[in-house]
């Protein structure tokens, strides 16, 4: 809208049966938008053609909705239309939330040849090269001006008058390879397409399907197949598809690979890492450190492979599996494994123990693999690092004071208010309270542990917070507030969903790992309830109920705490058989104000030691 301000327009946005209650949140923050909402999710192509159906303009924007637009960005692409008389169509340069330039800003039509060469990777090898590169056009400058054969559907200004003659998009296409079908029409209708280097937006991109899945290999790959059915003929179109057809092959594999890992292969990995760490350390051991001592062939193999359950276990419910990857989950999970086994070991019999040597170096060299193994995972791909969300101080927000109030406030209502180190302003002289003007910003996340940068709208405007994430040239994440909403969003790669916060809180109850071990610790009290029933029996108020409890519990029915009957909105967990406040529900007379504030400090601060003293606290309860 902004960028709309000096020019005459209208915005279509087309909903394609979005399920998060966006039209009522939409509509009345955006009358003067004209909205089409979907019963069904009706593919790209079609929904764009609804709005270009209804579109009165001169010139039409595909636009793409996780995008930035600097305000001067729409003029800047008329005027240069305007140049070339209006035979032109225009694609825009392109970066992602990180300030990285994306490639598919500038693209060439598909052909056999370029499909090879992106295919067996020599278009990664020679990326500058006009033969090996010519996909996505790697020998032209992305900081100049360029005819190229595809604009990307993310941003594409064309003349109404064009679209008059080639039509909308092809219908054809559910997603992917609309854009490359309507440019190659606008060409064969004697139009140019260009690629302008004049103006830069953000396109967050992986929204819609994330790449690398089983689903955008299906999808891109069809479209690339419909594509070179629709204007290929003869024995090229034959090789095309040959190579298309290949490519769906490998990439599917690739994909499936993947996907396997991610889910249970990388535990299945990890065992064989290290159930072998233990054999070699043990070969080793006993050839050249300790040769004087036969160890039971029987007793080993049986000791390994138990060792590997235990260190797999232990590594699970500390969150080594979770979604992602961070170093400081592999060291916390080998300490933790480490301790259970050693702890396990010591209280082993005299005449079953074997060496302590074997153990120690064998998980030593099994942490060692394992983090080798996720680099080369990280490096393909197929496993994507985290940050450490418990970092402090770790955010600079790039704001004037009311946006740093509005930002702050929302971290705080998230439970991250430690999160900010500080303001940055756009002057030396404008506030002792900042850590330093916008010019210093390099030098500030270089000298401070910065992890992220929030830029803010009421310091910068938009063409200069795009700017300004191109020039900071440190691996810290970006992420971006609009004066006046009250959410605050980002995305680092084209290949992931992006990361959002808005004014909802962030409870630590709905990590994996804490969900874990809130069932660990249910069952477990449950099992040491059982096996000391008669004592229970004696304390309990309710016996009976007491030991209904216990198989409700062990049966994952119930579980030992859980809210109040009267909150609603937080993450779900089973019903407790005492709630947040350490009482049952049944005799919980607090008001409902105070039973809501409680399960959102509950939720939002969770560990299981708050449930294990909330249990001793109300353990005389627990037959309710």
């Amino acid at each position: 809208m902004k960028a709309c301000k000096n020019l005459q327009s209208e915005i279509w946005v087309v909903d394609n049966n979005s399920t998060d209650d966006s039209k009522a949140f939409l509509s009345c923050r955006f009358p003067s938008v004209q909205f089409i909402w979907n019963d069904c999710n009706a593919g790209f192509a079609k929904a764009n053609n609804q709005a270009l159906a209804k579109a009165s303009g001169e010139y039409i924007l595909f636009l793409n909705p996780d995008t930035i637009i600097p305000e001067d960005a729409f003029e800047s692409c008329l005027s240069f239309l305007q140049q070339q008389n209006n035979k032109a169509a225009l694609g825009i340069r392109m970066i992602d939330g990180s300030g990285k330039f994306l490639k598919e800003s500038k693209r060439a039509f598909p052909s056999p040849f370029t499909s090879l060469f992106k295919l067996t990777g020599l278009a990664r090898l020679f990326p500058q090269s006009k033969i090996f590169a010519r996909y996505h056009l790697g020998h032209l400058s992305d900081a100049e001006n360029h005819e190229v054969d595809v604009l990307a559907g993310a941003f594409m200004m064309i003349p109404k008058t064009i679209l008059d003659q080639t039509g909308g998009f092809d219908e054809t296409f559910f997603m992917y390879g609309e854009d490359v079908d309507l440019s190659y029409r606008i060409q064969k209708a004697g139009y140019t397409n260009w690629y302008f280097a004049g103006s830069t937006i953000i396109h967050f991109k992986g929204e819609s399907t994330k790449k690398g899945t089983l689903n955008y290999v299906r999808l891109f790959y069809k479209a690339m197949n419909t594509f070179v059915k629709k204007h290929y003929s003869g024995g090229k179109a034959g090789l095309f598809i040959f190579l298309i057809q290949t490519g769906i092959f490998l990439r599917a594999i690739v994909a499936v690979i993947g996907k396997f890992i991610q889910k249970i292969g990388l535990a299945l990995i990890d065992a064989a890492i290290i159930f072998t760490s233990f054999w070699c350390i043990k070969f080793l051991w006993s050839t050249y450190i300790r040769k004087e001592v036969n160890y039971s062939p029987n007793m080993l193999s049986i000791a390994f492979p138990v060792f590997t359950v235990i260190f797999l276990i232990a590594s699970y419910y500390s969150g080594l599996y979770d979604k992602g990857y961070r170093q400081s989950q592999l060291n916390r999970s080998t300490f933790s494994a480490a301790l259970v086994l050693l702890s396990g070991y010591a209280l082993l019999p005299e005449s079953i123990r074997f060496s302590r040597g074997i153990l120690v170096f064998g998980i030593v060299m099994a942490f060692v693999l394992m983090t080798i193994l996720r680099r080369l995972l990280m490096r393909m791909g197929i496993l994507s690092r985290t940050e450490n969300e418990d970092g402090y101080r770790e955010t600079i927000v790039v704001a004037g004071e009311k946006d740093f109030t509005a930002v702050t406030a929302l971290l705080e209502k998230a439970g991250m208010p430690e999160k900010v180190l500080g303001r940055v302003n756009n002057s030396l002289t404008s506030s002792s309270k900042a850590l330093g003007s916008i010019h210093q910003l390099q030098h500030l996340v270089t000298m401070y542990p910065v992890k992220e940068i929030i830029y803010c709208e009421d310091l910068l405007s938009f063409k200069e917070i795009i700017a300004a994430i191109q020039q900071v040239r440190v691996n810290v994440k970006n992420k971006f507030h609009a004066s006046g909403t009250s959410s605050i969003v980002g995305s680092d790669s084209k290949d992931l969903s992006g990361e959002y916060l808005a004014g909802t809180s962030k409870y630590t109850i709905a990590k994996p790992v804490n969900r874990r071990n809130k069932n660990l610790l249910d069952v477990s009290l449950a099992l040491l309830f059982l096996v000391t029933l008669p004592v229970h029996i004696v304390l309990q108020r309710k016996p009976f109920g007491f030991v209904q409890n216990i198989f409700k519990v062990l049966f994952l029915q119930r579980s030992w705490v859980g809210y109040a009957p009267a909150s609603t909105g937080l993450p779900r967990i089973r019903k407790g058989i005492l709630t947040s406040t350490t009482l049952p529900a049944a005799i919980n007379d607090l008001p409902q104000e105070s039973l809501q504030l409680s399960d959102e400090w509950y939720a939002t601060y969770y560990s299981a030691t708050t449930d294990f003293k909330k249990i001793i606290r109300g353990y005389r309860y627990l037959g309710y």
